[in-house]
């Protein structure tokens, strides 16, 4: 819990009163290994904070292939923003990597700390603005750089992911094969 409240405080204030509120309307998740936080073709029903543990936003293609968007490590929100704020169906997948434990408010929860927490919507909203800069930030260096740049840049924009991941995730994240990350890396040592 204490990681929520260090994270979410870089973002605005929080009295005594409003963190034993927050966290009145918490609970914990934990997810193993390939289970699903949330589903496409079903509405995002609650807001995540990961605690310990990788996700990934995925989809499938039309041509039924899988795709990585990208991945959200330990300290960060997650939520499919679109489907949670509009009830709509969700469009991607978000799948955790590795065994996760997170912090979870159901959509109902997450409205009514909305409601009464005066200030609550201002730190969402810098929360969800930080994410995603970030989110443009990591993806455009990789559209027009050749694979080897965009391994590299996957190295920097996420330094603790790398090795806690499989290397299909990474490769389709990059939008290489496999044996094409595996060449890049043996070339890289």
């Amino acid at each position: 819990m204490k990681e929520l409240f260090n994270f979410v405080l870089r973002f605005g204030n929080l009295n005594e009163q409003q963190i034993e509120f927050i966290k009145g309307k918490s609970t914990e998740l934990h997810l193993s290994r390939d289970e699903y936080f949330s589903e496409a073709g079903k509405i995002a029903r609650q807001v995540g904070f990961i605690v310990d543990g990788i996700l990934r936003v995925c989809y499938y293609d039309n041509k039924g292939e899988e795709i990585t968007k990208y991945f959200i490590e330990e300290n960060n929100l997650v939520v499919d923003l679109e489907s949670f704020d509009n009830e709509i169906h969700s469009s991607t997948y978000v799948q955790a990597v590795t065994d996760c434990t997170m912090i979870v408010f159901s959509r109902k929860d997450w409205l009514e700390l909305l409601q009464t927490i005066v200030g609550w919507e201002a730190i969402v909203h810098k929360i969800i603005s930080r994410a995603l800069i970030q989110k443009v930030e990591r993806r455009s260096p990789l559209v027009s750089e050749d694979a080897t740049t965009r391994y590299l840049k996957f190295l920097e924009i996420y330094p603790t992911v790398v090795n806690r991941i499989p290397l299909s995730y990474i490769a389709s994240y990059l939008g290489i094969t496999q044996s094409s990350l595996s060449r890049i890396r043996k070339n890289i040592r």
